[in-house]
C-alpha cells in the first residue's frame, strides 16, 4: 500500500541539492518551521535505501529526542531515543536518536555505531558551545558515509570551530538555505512575526551601591543596560505583571478564532519560572503549565500541552528550540539572553504553520531593549518586503518610531556579571511606561486589527498549492517488519508498554518464586535468546511477556 507525503518546494529543491552534492558533508539552513525534519527522514530513508547500515541523529536536548523518534515513525523509520552505551542497535530499528551530551560522553561507543551510517547533526551549531562537545562529536562520526547537518539559524564560528562545516572566513557556509521571508513569501509555511516592545522605568541598586534609574529610551553602557533588563524582568515589579495581561489579553481574543491558541513564557532561570507562573496564578488566575530541565517528567508536560489547549507554558529554555507546538502563537520574552540567535530561536517557536487556518499572525512581547529592538526591527523588514505590506521598500532600515537604532554591538554579547556581585543587585521598581497599555515603538499599523489578511497571502493553502516532489514513503523506507506491531504507534512506543509489561510480570514471579529479579529477568532473557532486554525487538518482547505468563500459570 503507498504512503504518499508531498514535500514543499524548498525541501525537493534542498533534497535535490544534497543528492547532487560529492561531499560526505552537507549543511541545510532553514528557518525554524519550515520541515527540516521531513527534509531530513526523506534523505535519511533514500540514504538506508542507498546503502547505509543504520541512521544516527542528534539532537539537542532529551525531549527531542523522542519528538525525532516519532517524526522518524511516521515515514516508517524506526529510531531508538533510548539508546545507551553499551547496548545493541535491536534488529527491528533503523537507527538512534542521541544528544550532544551524550556524544561527549559517549564519543567512542558511538563511533562504533556510526562507522558506515547516514548521520543527522541537529542544530549542528550546539557542537560549538564547548571545545569537548566539538572533538566529541569530530571523533563520534568520523566515520559516517555522509553526515546532513541542519539548522534553523545561520550562524558564526566565534571562535570555536564546528565539524563538518565549511567556512568563509569566520561565516558558516551553508549546502543550501531557506530563510523566513522565503518562507514567508510561499505562503503557507510560517506565519508572520509581530513585535510589541514594552518601554519602561525602572529603579536599582547596582552591585557597587549606587542608586540607579532609567527607561529604556535610555542609552546606557553595557553593564547598566543588563541591570536595566533584569530588573524589568523581576518578578517584584509591575512592568513584567502588566505585560504578561497585555500578553493574555491579546491571547484570548485568538483563540475566539483558534479556541487552542497558546502562550509561551521564556524566563530566565528556574526560579524566574516558578515566579512567573505564581505571578500567573495570582494576578491572572491562569494556571500555566511550567516545564523545567531538572523534571524528570519535562517531556511529558510538553508533549500534554503540545497535544491540549491550556493556554499559557513557561519555560527556560527547553522550549527555545526545535520543539514542535504548532499551536503556539503568543509568547513573552522574558528572559535576560539577548544574543540574535537564542531570539530568533524564540521567534521560530511561534511562527510554524498551521493547516487549514487563514490569517494567521505570530505575537512575541519583548522588553524594548536596544538589543532585542535590533533583532526584532530586522525580521520585521523581512516580514514586510516579503509581505508587501508597504509600497516603499525601507531599504534595508527597520522603522524606528522616529528614533535611531542602535545596534547592539555595544552591548553585545551581554556580561554575566560574578555571582557575588549578583548578590549586591537589588531590583526597586519596575513599571510600563505611561500605563499599563502602552505600546511604544512601531507593533504595527493593524495593531488592533485581529483578523485582516494580509496582501500577499491569499494563495495560502497550507503549501498545497506550490509544486512539490510526491514520494511513495513505503517503497523507501527499508522493510524491518515483525509480528506484534500496533497500528498509531512508534515501534518505540511499542516497547515501552511492553516492557511496561515484562516488568509487571517479572514483579509477580518474583513474589510467587524464591528467585530474585536478577535471576527471574535472566531466565526470560535466556528462553527468548536475549542478551538484554534493551536490545529486544517488539517480537521478542512479545514472546517473553507470553514465556513469563506461561511461568507464571504453572506456580
Amino acid at each position: 500500500m503507498k504512503q504518499i507525503v508531498r514535500l514543499r518546494p524548498w525541501q525537493k529543491q534542498a533534497l535535490d541539492a544534497f543528492h547532487a552534492h560529492s561531499g560526505a558533508d552537507f549543511l541545510a539552513v532553514a528557518t525554524p518551521g519550515a520541515g527540516k525534519t521531513t527534509f531530513a527522514v526523506v534523505a535519511a530513508l533514500h540514504a538506508l535505501r542507498g546503502g547505509a547500515r543504520r541512521v544516527v541523529v542528534v539532537a539537542p536536548t532529551a525531549h527531542l529526542k523522542a519528538q525525532w523518534a516519532n517524526a522518524a515513525a511516521r515515514f516508517g523509520m524506526q529510531l531508538d531515543p533510548a539508546w545507551s552505551a553499551g547496548s545493541r542497535l535491536a534488529a527491528d530499528m533503523h537507527g538512534i536518536v542521541t544528544t550532544y551530551q551524550q556524544v561527549s560522553s559517549n564519543a567512542d561507543a558511538l563511533r562504533g555505531l556510526s562507522d558506515g551510517s547516514f548521520t543527522v547533526l541537529d542544530e549542528i551549531h550546539h557542537a560549538g558551545e564547548e571545545r569537548a562537545w566539538g572533538d566529541a562529536v569530530r571523533i563520534a562520526f568520523e566515520p559516517a558515509t555522509r553526515r546532513l547537518s541542519l539548522s534553523g539559524t545561520p550562524f558564526r564560528s566565534d571562535t570555536r570551530s564546528i565539524p563538518f562545516v565549511q567556512y568563509r572566513l569566520d561565516e558558516a557556509t551553508a549546502d543550501y538555505e531557506y530563510g523566513y521571508g522565503e518562507a514567508l513569501k510561499d505562503g503557507g509555511v510560517v506565519r508572520p512575526a509581530y513585535f510589541p516592545r514594552i518601554n519602561g522605568f525602572m529603579e536599582w541598586v547596582a552591585p557597587d551601591g549606587s542608586l540607579n534609574a532609567a527607561s529604556f529610551e535610555d542609552a546606557l553602557d553595557r553593564t547598566h543596560s543588563s541591570q536595566r533588563l533584569r530588573t524589568a524582568l523581576s518578578a517584584q515589579g509591575d512592568w513584567l505583571p502588566d505585560v504578561l495581561a497585555q500578553a493574555h489579553e491579546r491571547l484570548v481574543a485568538l483563540r475566539e478564532r483558534k479556541p487552542d491558541a497558546g502562550g509561551l513564557v521564556i524566563a530566565a532561570d528556574q526560579e524566574h519560572a516558578r515566579a512567573i507562573a505564581d505571578l500567573m496564578r495570582w494576578r491572572l488566575r491562569l494556571n500555566p503549565t511550567v516545564v523545567l530541565s531538572d523534571d524528570p517528567t519535562a517531556s511529558d508536560r510538553i508533549k500534554h500541552f503540545a497535544e491540549g489547549t491550556q493556554p499559557w507554558i513557561v519555560a527556560v529554555r527547553m522550549v527555545s528550540e526545535g520543539v514542535d507546538i504548532p499551536r503556539l502563537t503568543i509568547g513573552v520574552y522574558a528572559t535576560t539572553t539577548t544574543t540574535e540567535l537564542f531570539f530568533r530561536q524564540a521567534v521560530g517557536r511561534l511562527v510554524r504553520w498551521t493547516p487549514g487556518i487563514r490569517r494567521q499572525k505570530a505575537y512575541l512581547f519583548i522588553p524594548d531593549d536596544p538589543r532585542l529592538r535590533t533583532w526584532a526591527a530586522q525580521i520585521t523588514d523581512i516580514r514586510r518586503h516579503s509581505l508587501r505590506t508597504r509600497a516603499d521598500d525601507m531599504g534595508g532600515e527597520a522603522e524606528t518610531d522616529g528614533r535611531p537604532v542602535d545596534d547592539g554591538s555595544a552591548l553585545d554579547p551581554a556580561t554575566q556579571e560574578p555571582d557575588e556581585q549578583l548578590s549586591l543587585f537589588t531590583a526597586l521598581s519596575a513599571t510600563v511606561a505611561d500605563g499599563p497599555h502602552t505600546i511604544v515603538g512601531v507593533f504595527d499599523e493593524d495593531y488592533d486589527d485581529f483578523g485582516s489578511d494580509h496582501p500577499g497571502t491569499e494563495s495560502e493553502l497550507d503549501g498545497l498549492d506550490l509544486p512539490g516532489l510526491e514520494i511513495d514513503i513505503a517503497a523507501l523506507a527499508p522493510p524491518l517488519a515483525f509480528r506484534g506491531e500496533q497500528a498509531g504507534l512508534s515501534r518505540f512506543e511499542q516497547k515501552e508498554a511492553l516492557r511496561a509489561t515484562n516488568a509487571e510480570l517479572a514483579r509477580e514471579l518474583v513474589r510467587f518464586t524464591a528467585l530474585t529479579h536478577a535471576q527471574v529477568n535472566a531466565q526470560l532473557n535466556r528462553s527468548v535468546g536475549l542478551r538484554s532486554i534493551d536490545e529486544a525487538t517488539v517480537e521478542q518482547l512479545g514472546r517473553r511477556a507470553m514465556e513469563a505468563q506461561r511461568w507464571r500459570s504453572r506456580l
